[in-house]
C-alpha cells in the first residue's frame, strides 16, 4: 500500500499541526496534577476527613471495626490544613488503642489493600508522637498490617507524597 503526498495534504497537515498546538497550550496541565492539594476553603467537598459522630456511634456501640471502617473512610489526604491531618489522626489513634489486642488480626484482615496502606500511614503517624502505651499497641498493628499488606505497604507509607 502506498500513499501520495500532495502538496495540499501537507498544507491541511500544517494547519491541522498548528490547531492542535494552540489547544495544547490552553490547556492547564495543573489542573490534571494529582498531587495538587484542596484546601478545605478552596473547593473541598465536606468530605475530606472522618465523620466524627459516625465514629463517636459506633465507639459508644462498642463496635470497634465499623469505628475503625469509619475513620479510615474519608481520609485527609489532599487536605493542606494539618489542623485537620492531626484531629483525623487523633481519631484513628484514638481507635486503635481501644482496641483489644485479640481483635487486631481480625480488624486488619476486614481491610482492603488501600485501606492496610492507610491504617499503616497511621500507624508510622502515631510512631512520631506516641506515648508509653500506644507504642505497643502501635507495634502489635504493626506486626498484623504487615501480614496483611507485606513489605509494599511500609514502601507505599515510604515513599507517598500524600501524607495523613
Amino acid at each position: 500500500m502506498s500513499f501520495k503526498i500532495t502538496e495540499n495534504h501537507l498544507s491541511r497537515q500544517s494547519k491541522n499541526s498548528h490547531g492542535v498546538l494552540c489547544l495544547l497550550l490552553r490547556v492547564d496541565v495543573d489542573e490534571y496534577d494529582e498531587n495538587k492539594l484542596m484546601d478545605e476553603e478552596d473547593g473541598g467537598d465536606g468530605q475530606v476527613r472522618p465523620d466524627e459522630v459516625e465514629v463517636k456511634s459506633c465507639l459508644q456501640q462498642e463496635n470497634m471495626l465499623a469505628a475503625l471502617q469509619a475513620a479510615l473512610k474519608n481520609p485527609p489526604i489532599n487536605m493542606k490544613s494539618q489542623a485537620v491531618k492531626d484531629r483525623a489522626e487523633s481519631i484513628v489513634l484514638k481507635i486503635l488503642i481501644s482496641f483489644k489486642v485479640n481483635a487486631i488480626e481480625k480488624a486488619v484482615q476486614s481491610l482492603d489493600n488501600n485501606g492496610v496502606d492507610l491504617l499503616m500511614k497511621y500507624i508510622y503517624k502515631g510512631f512520631e508522637s506516641s506515648s508509653d502505651n500506644s507504642s505497643a499497641l502501635l507495634l502489635l498493628w504493626h506486626e498484623k498490617a504487615l501480614t496483611a499488606g507485606g513489605v509494599g505497604s511500609i514502601v507505599c507509607v515510604l515513599t507517598a507524597r500524600k501524607t495523613v
